[in-house]
């Protein structure tokens, strides 16, 4: 037989019987350590019990836990998180003095795209481009070009042979319009035009291109008649050369203007009689 305990109750201390097994055969043993995993075993089962019937409504919700005591005054530790499976850290906030450099920089970026986009658009407004305009239009706004750049002639002989040259030469369609046109002004173009019985300069090219017969003497047939070069206005008329293989092209009248380049201002057909020519060397 079980020894007995002054309490009456068999186990109570380490290295007692739990129960006896089935037939009368005593339990193993267990020392001090065994027992108390024991114990905490049948105290996390009646927690589990509580819990559950707590859940189900058959224990009053009570903000207090259950009678029983557990090992160490702790209810047993919910269980973690599966294994393998990442925990997110949480994300670092960013310094204050770091946002506050942001934001300045931010700002800094905004005001130089406004200066480029006010800058870009003043340009445009003193130096309109000519980009989506065709020949006509805008050789009809006499170009301009030669106002910053060198574009035109600087002798007022080579001026009104260049004009001849463009016509009588096979250049590009457009390339010889924009080359004819853009040497006058918008009041020569629309009197050069008129003159010749066309509507417009870049109407007149291509018509006047058009009935050139023989390129060589037609594009060499206007040269200069004095080394003397006045400066202010000069008109050389067509009529004091012997113009071949192509139409004659009337008198230019021109001025000089920007970084000494010679620009056409007028046009009329040739007078009857013929001026003389201007002598001197």
């Amino acid at each position: 037989m079980a020894e007995q305990r002054d309490d009456g109750k068999p186990g109570s201390e380490p290295g007692t019987d739990i129960e006896p097994k089935a037939g009368g055969q005593p339990a193993p043993r267990l020392d001090e350590e065994q027992l108390r995993q024991f114990q905490q075993f049948q105290q996390f089962q009646e927690y589990l019990k509580f819990t559950e019937a707590q859940q189900q409504g058959l224990v009053p919700s009570q903000t207090t836990q259950p009678a029983t005591q557990y090992y160490g005054g702790q209810p047993p530790a919910p269980p973690g998180p599966p294994p393998g499976e990442l925990v997110h850290a949480p994300r670092p906030r960013m310094p204050r003095w770091l946002r506050r450099l942001g934001g300045k920089l931010l700002a800094w970026i905004i005001v130089i795209l406004l200066i480029c986009i006010g800058a870009t658009i003043t340009y445009r407004q003193i130096f309109p481009s000519d980009a989506g305009e065709d020949t006509a239009t805008f050789v009809q706004g006499g170009g301009g070009k030669h106002r910053t750049n060198q574009v035109l002639s600087t002798n007022p002989w080579e001026a009104v042979r260049a004009i001849y040259d463009t016509i009588g030469k096979p250049y590009p369609p457009a390339t010889r319009v924009e080359k004819v046109c853009l040497s006058m002004s918008e009041q020569a173009q629309a009197q050069f035009a008129r003159d010749l019985g066309y509507p417009d300069c870049a109407t007149a090219v291509p018509a006047l291109n058009a009935k050139v017969t023989d390129i060589t003497p037609y594009i060499y047939a206007v040269r200069p008649m004095s080394s003397v070069v006045p400066r202010q206005n000069l008109t050389i008329h067509s009529c004091w050369y012997n113009i071949r293989g192509g139409p004659v092209l009337g008198s230019f009248t021109l001025q000089e203007v920007e970084m000494g380049q010679w620009l056409i201002t007028g046009h009329a057909n040739s007078p009857e009689p013929c001026p003389a020519p201007p002598t001197g060397n």
